[in-house]
């Protein structure tokens, strides 16, 4: 059934991320999240069985059908998370200062040794090079290595138990960014029509490219930037995606803490330069898994994130299982409503606009911004069969809401993530005559145009050519 009419209208611009998992599976706790203001929905292939998540589209879809409102569906995949292997006893507890080999043996470890059944790390580490256990909780110096081991001097102890991660944060592993359960994964998420699929732990452009060539154009790659090397090849990995996540989790354990602000700050810039959505993510409201109000420092997170443009904000346990879902979403709507009021965010807007490309399809999106400024539009309308003119519009970042119309489900769902824009699926125009029309009427049926207001019209021509941004035009609806 093809989308439609809209029951369901934001009044910010900022999108919410939620993430499903056992606390959030069921139809009413979906629609509920939704209808407190989830925008797009996270699958976390981490976790959960293809039957869980196929479970979950299915119940997104029905949603989406019942209200008659586009709902993006994100499908993260695990990428090569590294372990290292079993203990003996569960768990063996490290001294600072102690010896403690890693070696390729998948004999169960004991307080001298472990397995860690990854012969690229020992392959690539280096003496002197620093290993990060269970998200940097301890840490390991590399003093020798041999062709199976590495002998490391333990600088952080603590409690080490079964399976917990390892993080190099030094060294660029020779290892694929998609493993064989991820290609597994995105398959099945492809064959599931998601949205977005999220790429984890990529270092280089090559990943994103490796991964293009499994999902084509049947969904947008969402890149998630999670290892400092990611972040030297930061514009070449975001010219090969379509929208970058800060996955502030791993990356806030490979760089040291002062450092991850920065990064943040760098990320959302880059990404709002080149136009594509990002996503800021990782313990926003992480107080919430087990309580029913945020600290204030975490709602100050959640309003920089804001500040800085991000397209959308994150919970991740927070919905997935944590005890108070509905209120995480609520108080993350009411911090990006309450942010989006303030004139010192629309300041911080207008000085972080970047200054457009020379394009054709670039200028008219930013006269499109001014000119709906000037005359008080209501709305700015682009008609989009890629996404690409909705995509410019809110690279500029306009005082006015965009209404996008685009005759594809699939496009219209991708857009949910966009800053400001309000999707909908519309039958293809033909004409800039027809266009004008199908602006007005939608505009108004939508809430957003009455009587008397104008309505700034973007588009292509001719029509249905993708890429082909280059008319704009004001109308006065009747």
């Amino acid at each position: 059934m093809p989308l439609h009419s809209s029951e369901v209208r934001r009044h910010r611009r900022t999108k919410i991320v939620a993430t499903l998992g056992p606390a959030s599976t069921t139809r009413e706790v979906i629609a509920r999240l939704f209808l407190t203001g989830a925008d797009v929905f996270r699958l976390n292939f981490s976790h959960g069985t293809h039957e869980d998540h196929a479970g979950r589209i299915t119940r997104i879809r029905e949603l989406e059908r019942r209200f008659g409102r586009p709902i993006g569906i994100l499908a993260d995949v695990q990428g090569p998370k590294l372990r290292v292997g079993r203990f003996g006893g569960g768990r063996v507890q490290l001294q600072t200062g102690q010896r403690f080999e890693l070696d390729l043996n998948p004999t169960p470890g004991d307080a001298t040794r472990a397995s860690l059944p990854h012969p690229e790390i020992i392959a690539a580490a280096e003496v002197g090079a620093t290993l990060l256990l269970d998200d940097g909780k301890l840490r390991l110096r590399v003093l020798r290595k041999r062709a199976e081991a590495l002998e490391t001097e333990v600088t952080v102890g603590g409690v080490l138990s079964d399976h917990k991660g390892v993080n190099v944060p030094d060294v660029v592993l020779p290892i694929p960014a998609l493993t064989a359960k991820d290609r597994e994964d995105i398959a099945f998420a492809l064959e599931h029509g998601v949205d977005y699929i999220g790429l984890s732990f990529v270092q280089r452009p090559e990943d994103v490219a490796e991964a293009r060539e499994l999902v084509g154009d049947r969904a947008w790659i969402m890149t998630k930037l999670e290892k400092p090397q990611a972040l030297e090849n930061l514009d070449e990995i975001i010219a090969l995606s379509d929208a970058l996540m800060v996955a502030r989790g791993d990356l806030g354990v490979e760089l040291p803490p002062e450092e991850v602000p920065l990064a943040q700050k760098r990320i959302v810039r880059a990404a709002r330069q080149s136009g594509k959505p990002v996503v800021v993510a990782t313990q926003m409201l992480e107080s919430m898994i087990s309580a029913p109000a945020p600290t204030r420092a975490e709602a100050s997170d959640v309003a920089t994130a804001v500040f800085d443009g991000a397209d959308a904000v994150m919970l991740s346990a927070e919905t997935a299982v944590g005890q108070f879902p509905y209120e995480a979403v609520s108080i993350m709507d009411r911090i990006v409503s309450r942010v989006e009021k303030d004139p010192g965010w629309r300041s911080m807007v207008e000085a972080a606009r970047p200054a457009p490309e020379r394009s054709v399809a670039d200028a008219i999106a930013a006269a499109g911004r001014q000119v709906a400024h000037t005359v008080g539009a209501s709305v700015i309308c682009t008609f989009t069969a890629s996404g690409s003119t909705a995509l410019r519009v809110a690279r500029e970042r306009p005082e006015a809401p965009i209404m996008s119309l685009t005759p594809l489900d699939g496009i219209a769902r991708r857009l949910a993530l966009v800053w400001g824009v309000h999707a909908i699926v519309s039958p293809e125009t033909h004409s800039m005559g027809e266009s004008i029309e199908r602006a007005s009427n939608v505009a108004s049926n939508e809430g957003f145009a009455s009587s008397g207001s104008e309505v700034v019209v973007i588009a292509g021509i001719p029509f249905g050519r993708p890429g082909t941004t280059n008319a704009l035009q004001v109308v006065r609806v009747r």
